[in-house]
Formats: structure tokens, sequence, C-alpha cells
């Protein structure tokens, strides 16, 4: 459900934190209420279901905060912090309330990260280059957003069949 933002105007910063937050809470509101099951279900060709975007979106902090903007190496961050396939991989002990949780934790130790950095601040990434925290903010608003409406897709499947 579309609910407008508290800022429609205002510093820069402000601006670019308060989307990348609500697409965070779309990314994960695609996953709650839904049962165990459900979760997994894969209604895709791809290993993509709805709490593998999550999982994935928590990568996705710790790849861009902790490793590109803090500049740690991956044995060194809380949780899997590569792209691909296994990031999408959710371990069968795992619930919904524990990947939910883990992406709310990725996602505050990302402001966490992020309060000690200017919008301007680079830090090289192997692949892109030097990249600034302002890039950081719209790539993952960008991403999370295509992702949230990934998962309002499967879960529109999967409760229209409920």
């Amino acid at each position: 459900m579309f609910t407008w933002p508290h800022l429609t105007a205002g510093p820069e910063r402000a601006m670019l934190e308060q989307m990348l937050d609500r697409n965070r809470r779309a990314v994960a509101d695609t996953l709650r209420g839904l049962s165990e099951a459900d979760a997994r279900r894969r209604l895709v060709v791809s290993a993509t279901t709805p709490i593998g975007l999550v999982k994935h979106a928590a990568a996705a902090e710790r790849i861009w905060f902790q490793r590109t903007m803090l500049g740690l190496p991956e044995s060194e961050c809380d949780g899997y912090a590569s792209g691909g396939e296994g990031s999408f991989a959710v371990a069968d002990d795992e619930t919904v309330a524990d990947v939910i949780a883990e992406f709310e934790r990725a996602s505050r130790r990302s402001r966490e990260i992020a309060a000690g950095l200017d919008l301007d601040d680079t830090r090289p990434h192997r692949l892109a280059g030097d990249v600034s925290l302002r890039f950081v903010y719209l790539l993952l608003t960008e991403d999370f957003a295509r992702h949230a409406g990934h998962g309002d897709i499967l879960r529109e499947q999967i409760t229209a069949g409920a």
C-alpha cells in the first residue's frame, strides 16, 4: 500500500536516507505475514523466493556498507557479504522472523556506518571504481525498490492461490 513520504522537500541527505529506508521497509514487508512454506515458494524459474529476496537485501547492505564503504574484508562482515545466487540462499533452519531480523540488523549497521560519512566520501569498488556514499544510497534505493516489486508480485501470486 502506498503511503506518502514524511519528507517531500528538504536537505538532500535526509531525503536520500528516507527513500532508502522506505524501500528497506517495502522489501521486508513483502515477507511479513507469510507462512514459512509460502515464504519459500518458488514461483519463477530463478531461485527467487520472498524469503530469498530479503536475505539478498541483507547481503547487499553488507556488500555496499561494510565491505565497500567501511573497507572490511568479507570474512569480517557480520554475515554473508557476496553477490550472486548465494545471496538468495536461506538455510532450512532460518525462519521468516530470523531473516527479517537479519535484514534489519544489517540495515541498522549500514546506518551507523553511513553516519560517519559525508555524501561525497568515496571508496574504491572492484568493479565500479570510486563510489560515493550518495551513489550507494541511490543504488540501494533502486535495487530495493526493484526487489520490493518482485516481492509484491510473488506475494500476489501466493495470496491469490490461498
